[in-house]
């Protein structure tokens, strides 16, 4: 299995702060050697201010009390540069906290830095050491005040890149703190501050771009409407783009999404093109699912790699998440990803024979006769085919079903409306870009 965990593409594209996740999650798994995973994260750890928690592991792993003392050293440094900050921003910190002041602020950045220099003495210096202040409380671990102080230091920053910079954090501490909507609404924020800002290259954008589907993983596979958003934003064109220029492994996701959402049915088409565009920069069982069903109509090798799957959802972190159910727990993305396979695997095989045998699919669904004849009465209803069921002779009879041309002009029209809308806001947004 280490072949398709996607951990080491991953991780490169994330803070540091949230590949720790999924180590946890690796670890849970013993996908990896105990000690190997507690030296990855002793060295991510090297480069954060979360000194004791290092210390932790290093313990663990060691099996000893006592730490290194360049681990002792530099806690000092952080307790005593953590002092200094908070001694810094204390006077902005100060007026933030008063709500009586707060209402002073108005939405005018200038006229916010100016009245808090005239009338508090509160001028750029103390604004950068919130700034620093926050940013330091982030990599101390403290996501909850980093978050807040990233917030606020927003509404006064005037610098677009510091700007940018401090919605990243947020977005970051959202993410670990679990909070989804709130998460969900960051993400929304930097996705339109990048595809409107004028970027030095189109390389920076694209790698911001790639960022941003990598930071989204956590919150489409945690939040209510994920499923949904993850499509909305990985088949938008430019990130699509993205996706194939330099993170084909994210197909694995999009697919996913679009085999358990229904209601996406119609955008797999477009997927299947890209997964043939890729198959040779990148594919695993899921994505090779898609391909033997829908390209080569292959369905002994459409079963083959449902079975492998299985192995890759569950030991994916965002896949494989497990939730508790009173003295259960369960993988409900895995349940849903093999209920609506199913589902494809048996509307496409209906599309194409004219007469099918029940006994046959009983016997590739492990299920007894009468299960299996309820079960594709229920497929028959819920895919809208034009099929009977023959109990006599075991079968399921597929009746021809012929488009009329009124029906071929409907079909061939339907996604008009979403492309004019697509290429109109391309056009829109190429006219607002000032010329080089």
């Amino acid at each position: 299995m280490a072949k398709y965990d996607l951990t080491p593409r991953i991780a490169p594209n994330l803070d540091r702060h949230l590949v720790f996740p999924l180590l946890e999650f690796l670890q849970e798994r013993q996908f990896y050697k105990d000690d190997d995973i507690l030296k990855a994260k002793i060295e991510l750890l090297s480069k954060t201010n979360m000194v004791d928690y290092a210390m932790d592991i290093q313990k663990s792993l060691y099996q000893t009390e006592d730490v290194p003392q360049d681990m002792v050293d530099r806690r000092v440094e952080v307790v005593a540069r953590l002092k200094s900050l908070e001694e810094l921003a204390a006077p902005l910190i100060s007026f933030l906290q008063n709500p009586s002041l707060i209402n002073e602020l108005k939405s005018d950045k200038q006229y916010n830095l100016q009245m808090l220099l005239d009338r508090y003495q509160i001028g750029p210096e103390q604004i950068e050491a919130l700034y620093q202040y926050a940013k330091f409380q982030f990599e101390c671990g403290n996501y909850s005040g980093a978050a807040d102080f990233l917030y606020q230091y927003r509404a006064l920053c005037t610098n677009n890149e510091r700007s940018l910079n401090a919605f990243w954090g947020k977005l970051a501490a959202e993410i670990l703190m679990q909070n989804w909507d709130v998460a969900l609404e960051e993400l929304n924020r930097l996705r339109e501050i990048i595809d409107a800002k004028n970027f030095s290259s189109p390389l920076n954008q694209l790698q911001s771009r790639i960022w941003l589907m990598h930071w989204s993983l956590f919150i489409f596979f945690n939040h209510d409407s994920g499923r949904s958003g993850i499509i909305d934003l990985f088949l938008y064109d430019r990130y699509l783009n993205a996706i194939q220029t330099n993170a084909p492994h994210l197909l694995r996701y999009l697919a996913t999404a679009l085999i358990i959402n229904k209601k996406r049915r119609p955008q797999l088409k477009e997927l299947i093109k890209v997964i043939q565009q890729e198959q040779y920069s990148y594919k695993d069982p899921i994505t090779e699912f898609l391909q033997c069903l829908f390209v080569n109509y292959d369905f002994d090798g459409a079963q083959q790699k449902l079975r492998e799957c299985e192995d890759v959802i569950l030991n994916d972190p965002f896949l494989g998440k497990r939730v508790e159910e009173g003295n259960f727990s369960t993988i409900p993305l895995r349940d849903e990803f093999f209920e609506n396979a199913r589902l494809f695997i048996f509307e496409t095989y209906c599309r194409i024979h004219q007469c099918i045998d029940i006994g046959m699919l009983a016997e590739k669904l492990n299920m007894n006769y009468d299960e299996a004849e309820r079960w594709i009465v229920n497929l028959v209803r819920n895919a809208k085919l034009d099929a009977k069921i023959d109990s006599k002779s075991g079968t399921v009879v597929m009746e021809p079903n012929h488009l009329n041309v009124y029906e071929q002009i409907i079909e061939s029209t339907k996604a008009l409306s979403i492309r004019t809308y697509k290429y109109a806001n391309l056009v829109l947004e190429s006219a607002q870009t000032p010329a080089a």
